[in-house]
């Protein structure tokens, strides 16, 4: 599989346009018209979800690299691992979803396509039965 330089060039060209308005929400306003503020306002109730299940993420990780002392340590520190790391990551999405969909709602585009909650819900499952099994077959020493 080859993979041009000028494809690689557009898809960071698109992933960092809407990172320059992460940290500057006026210059998402002078894009398009003003919305309802109702849907805005759904926006940012969407985005505080996201960051709520990056804490709790965020928050297991930190729980099973405390408290499941019984596990083997590479065990206990690769499992809390995925938590934060699938925290962080979610928290990073969740604000690039916000910004990509106040510019839609803004331009009056339909909103975007996103693969993310599928993503999260299979490693949200995947590390769930992971942890599980760890469960299961008891402590391994630590």
């Amino acid at each position: 599989m080859t993979v041009s330089l000028r494809a690689v060039a557009g898809w960071l060209r698109s992933a960092v346009g809407p990172m320059r308005l992460w940290l500057a929400p006026q210059r998402i306003r002078d894009q398009g018209e003003t919305p309802d503020y109702r849907f805005s306002l759904a926006n940012e109730r969407t985005f505080l979800a996201w960051l709520r299940t990056s804490l709790a993420l965020i928050g297991g990780g930190f729980a099973v690299a405390q408290f499941l002392s019984g596990l083997h340590e590479i065990v206990r520190v690769a499992l809390a691992a995925l938590l934060v790391g699938g925290g962080a990551t979610c928290a990073v999405r969740a604000v690039n979803h916000w910004v990509r969909c106040e510019l839609a709602i803004r331009r009056g585009e339909d909103l975007p396509p996103s693969r993310f909650p599928a993503v999260l819900a299979i490693g949200v499952g995947l590390l769930a039965v992971a942890m599980m099994l760890v469960t299961i077959a008891g402590p391994t020493g630590g």
